[in-house]
């Protein structure tokens, strides 16, 4: 089914959702302290293993959907798209409610009390480089992602194939790029929760 076009309704909202969205992430980042809630009742600490599944599962229906529209198979391509987006948003909801409930973790900090000895510096070497780059690209990308997986699921539903393809050449390979290391980085982290 094809959406009737509303762009002075959709664009703008999605314009408004890409702004917000990483300000919002950006001052939970920046600014934990002052969004904290503790939740002692609940245990909140195996959300990072969630978001990896949801991640992992979200870079497997991208590739699918990559590979059925490849074979023409548009109302499949379709649900597998709608999911992986359905699952994206779930683990942003997610993200969210995990820097408002645990305090942040620090790539080598074995001790967890937030401050890394030389020979916990020493111990991480060269990962930490690695591991750095991935998160600050994941960042970026994860900011650019917004937008486009918006644009291209509007112009999908609205049957505007021309931008649709336009729109997806960039976004397919970003949207799987952040997916994939999303999951790298609970990779790299998961000793430290």
């Amino acid at each position: 089914m094809i959406m009737k076009k509303k762009d002075s309704f959709f664009v703008p909202l999605i314009i408004s959702l890409s702004i917000i969205v990483p300000i919002a992430v950006a001052c939970l980042m920046l600014f934990p302290d002052f969004f904290y809630i503790n939740h002692d009742s609940v245990y909140l600490r195996s959300l990072p293993f969630f978001h990896a599944v949801l991640n992992g599962s979200a870079a497997i229906l991208i590739f699918t959907g990559y590979v059925l529209i490849k074979n023409k198979q548009t109302k499949a391509h379709k649900i597998s798209m709608l999911s992986a987006f359905m699952l994206s948003s779930i683990f942003l909801v997610s993200y969210v409610v995990s820097k408002i409930s645990n305090d942040p973790v620090i790539f080598g900090d074995v001790n967890g009390d937030g401050i890394l000895s030389e020979t916990e510096r020493l111990k991480v070497g060269f990962l930490r480089y690695i591991y750095y780059f991935i998160l600050i690209s994941h960042i970026i990308f994860s900011t650019v992602i917004l937008p486009l997986a918006l644009f291209s699921i509007y112009r999908g539903l609205t049957g505007e194939f021309i931008k649709h393809k336009k729109i997806v050449r960039w976004t397919f390979p970003i949207w799987m790029y952040v997916t994939v290391t999303g999951v790298l980085v609970y990779i790299f982290m998961a000793s430290y929760y």
